[in-house]
């Protein structure tokens, strides 16, 4: 099952229609996180570390929805922190429907088929289910054994009741290519809509700093995953990020595209940076261009970072903002479809 058709649509239109205004900066997924707290404690995670108090805070529905209208991007991922343990969450999700918004729910799966009752399947509505990798790579990553098994029986339970079900799944240092791409196999065996990747960012909070790729490693590995791939592979990624990921195509980072809001506010300067928070994502906007971000930048942090919330939106915001990108992305789509 592909990316359902409305949902391609508003966001080309949506990024067209921007691009002949000439506003070249535009968010494209609104990054929400209405809690930090989680039932996992995930070698790579940055959030978790906070203190009880902190983990304790949720984002009432309503500052979620304000938020999704005063960004006005036609996507938002809801991540966290797991965003099932919410209370609020089947209201915030019907209500950023309600809005016109496709809501990935991005979750670990371990509670999912308790919670899968409390939702409606809708065209506007993905389970973006975190897997690093086969059995033994998540559980390792996600420190509990037996918590890839958990997610799967409860990918095949949202897909058996017709919910979208993508993955997310982080690569890191200790990655092994061949794993990984059987590991895509099983997961269009399964009938998974989409998979989603990216390399992981070292967050200075994150329990293991020892599994972080460099760029150039970044690049070796990701030849080797999604070098002659298996056609029947289905990525909930542009073309041209893909081709960014094999060091086939260059892109600076895009940091507005993906901008956060969580319960402190509007994170500047990006979702992987934190140094600190606006009230309004007006201010968010204002404030980017004195950070100087990106690989060609002089942040430390961005020197090899190559995740898709930085640089999916510069790939797709080439695609559809001339007629030369558009051609770009049709190379690369056809790269990637025909064997090597």
């Amino acid at each position: 099952m592909a990316v359902p058709l409305s949902q391609v649509i508003t966001v080309a239109k949506y990024a067209i229609s921007k691009s002949l205004k000439g506003q070249k900066r535009y968010p494209l997924v609104l990054m929400l996180e209405p809690l930090f707290q989680c039932n996992l404690k995930c070698s790579g995670c940055g959030k978790i570390q906070y203190g009880a108090d902190v983990l304790a805070m949720r984002m009432p529905k309503e500052k979620a929805w304000a938020a999704a209208e005063e960004c006005g991007a036609p996507i938002v991922s809801i991540a966290g922190g797991e965003p099932l343990i919410h209370e609020e969450m089947p209201q915030m999700v019907e209500g950023l429907i309600k809005r016109g918004k496709f809501v990935y729910l991005c979750t670990n799966a371990q509670i999912l088929s308790r919670k899968i009752d409390l939702f409606k399947p809708s065209k506007n509505l993905s389970f973006s289910v975190h897997l690093d990798g086969n059995e033994q790579m998540h559980d390792g990553n996600v420190n509990k054994k037996g918590a890839y098994k958990i997610a799967v029986e409860a990918i095949k339970e949202a897909l058996k009741r017709g919910f979208r079900v993508t993955t997310n799944t982080t690569i890191f240092n200790n990655a092994d290519p061949d794993a990984v791409r059987k590991f895509f196999d099983d997961m269009t065996e399964l009938g998974v809509e989409g998979m989603m990747i990216s390399p992981g960012f070292p967050y200075d909070k994150a329990p293991n700093q020892d599994i972080f790729l460099e760029r150039k490693k970044t690049v070796e590995l990701f030849k080797k995953i999604l070098g002659n791939p298996n056609k029947k592979w289905v990525f909930n990624h542009s073309p041209s990020f893909l081709a960014f990921l094999k060091g086939e195509q260059d892109y600076d980072c895009t940091p507005w595209g993906n901008p956060t809001y969580s319960i402190f506010g509007w994170q500047k300067p990006c979702y992987l940076i934190n140094d600190g928070y606006c009230k309004t994502f007006k201010e968010l906007m204002d404030s980017i261009d004195s950070y100087d971000l990106g690989a060609k930048g002089t942040r430390p942090e961005c020197k090899d970072c190559m995740l898709h919330s930085g640089y999916e939106p510069s790939a797709v915001c080439d695609t559809f903002g001339s007629f030369a990108g558009l051609m770009r992305a049709a190379k690369h789509f056809r790269n990637f479809s025909k064997k090597s």
